[in-house]
């Protein structure tokens, strides 16, 4: 997602702890314009189209940060979510319309380098986006389940063979395509 160059981009931190969101946006507050919300029903409250990332947690008791995905996707928030979470990821993840997920503890560099990655992506190509997303949750899963969980996922299957026809297409189409990969490798190397 584009944000307009005569303003920074704008970062909602959503975490039911208050100590922890409050020092996620310390973190960020030098780089970007920054609210926190202290739980699911204030972050729908806050997230609107003026949001151009959401930092969100999923275990919050008021609302889970799954269904605060849902909601925000159903009303058509298409801004950057990122899962930023004690949480271990499950197969259930396959499902979820995030961008990036990230266990906890993140330190500020792995916040950062996260939200240019996806705030200024390197192409307009939707394709690209597309394909860093499915690669993400591939990594993420394959870090946290066995490869006999895995295996047993026709889900997850189809997921790989995406990832694959994207990165066919988009390495037949991008002269800069491995570079491209690189980088952003090299950004989320620190995150798992």
């Amino acid at each position: 997602m584009s944000t307009d160059t005569d303003r920074r981009a704008r970062v909602l931190v959503v975490d039911d702890e208050h100590d922890v969101a409050d020092t996620q946006a310390l973190r960020l507050r030098d780089h970007y314009e920054t609210t926190v919300a202290y739980g699911g029903e204030a972050a729908l409250e806050l997230a609107g189209p003026d949001v151009d990332a959401i930092l969100l947690d999923r275990r919050m008791p008021d609302v889970h940060g799954d269904e605060v995905l849902e909601r925000l996707r159903d009303r058509g928030y298409d801004g950057v979510v990122v899962m930023l979470t004690a949480v271990d990821p499950d197969l259930n993840i396959l499902e979820m319309s995030f961008d990036d997920y990230l266990r906890k503890p993140v330190d500020q560099e792995t916040l950062l380098s996260t939200l240019d990655q996806h705030l200024d992506p390197p192409g307009e190509d939707e394709r690209l986006d597309e394909f860093f997303e499915i690669t993400s949750k591939i990594t993420v899963l394959e870090a946290e389940r066995s490869a006999t969980q895995l295996d047993d996922s026709s889900e997850y299957a189809a997921l790989v063979e995406r990832a694959d026809e994207l990165e066919w297409q988009l390495r037949t189409e991008l002269d800069d395509f491995d570079d491209i990969v690189e980088t952003y490798r090299s950004i989320t190397r620190n995150t798992g």
